[in-house]
């Protein structure tokens, strides 16, 4: 099989059962930015992770291919490709609860910055918000049909690489970079 089709050489391109849409259609922006989001998180892994963080978001970074899979269908129930559910929302949980029982906790708002992977993983973060967001408009604007754990697992899985970033500047021996209020007086 060839790389390239040339069929999405004219700005379309094909759904998983379904038709061809626009390649700015709000369905291909959401599955796209839940594929930048894997990218990222490959990058982040590239970064030198400890080992079980590493582990963690190699399982991730293959539910996340099934999230887009599931985003690419638009009858997802049909073609079997719904897989995210209250299991994968729950184990995220148990990450989350986990890694921050050996961190200091937080007192103040902190800056995306610190050790190499913490950076890279607080951007993966911001990409999994806007990944949450354009899931969130393709549901409100085409009422697609998209599970409620996928939108959950996209908020907790922000969350889980808040709190991974964090670990990673922890055990860099890095500190955390706080957020200071800039002074009204510098304008």
């Amino acid at each position: 099989m060839k790389i390239y089709t040339k069929t999405g050489d004219m700005g379309s391109t094909g759904l998983f059962g379904g038709p061809r849409v626009a390649k700015d259609d709000d369905r291909i922006e959401a599955y796209g930015t839940v594929d930048e989001l894997n990218a990222a998180l490959g990058v982040a892994r590239a970064a030198g992770l400890p080992p079980d963080v590493d582990e963690e978001l190699s399982t991730i970074q293959s539910e996340l291919f099934s999230i887009g899979a599931e985003l690419a269908t638009p009858d997802p129930d049909s073609h079997g490709v719904r897989i995210i559910g209250p299991n994968h929302v729950q184990r995220l949980e148990q990450m989350i609860d986990r890694h921050e029982a050996t961190l200091e906790p937080l007192r103040n708002f902190i800056l995306p910055a610190g050790s190499e992977a913490a950076a890279r993983l607080h951007l993966a973060r911001a990409i999994c918000r806007r990944a949450e967001r354009n899931v969130v408009t393709l549901v409100r604007r085409q009422e697609a049909s998209v599970s409620e754990d996928l939108l959950i697992y996209l908020n907790r899985l922000g969350d889980l690489l808040f709190v991974l970033s964090r670990v990673a500047n922890s055990r860099a021996g890095c500190r955390e970079v706080q957020w200071v209020k800039p002074s009204p007086e510098a304008n």
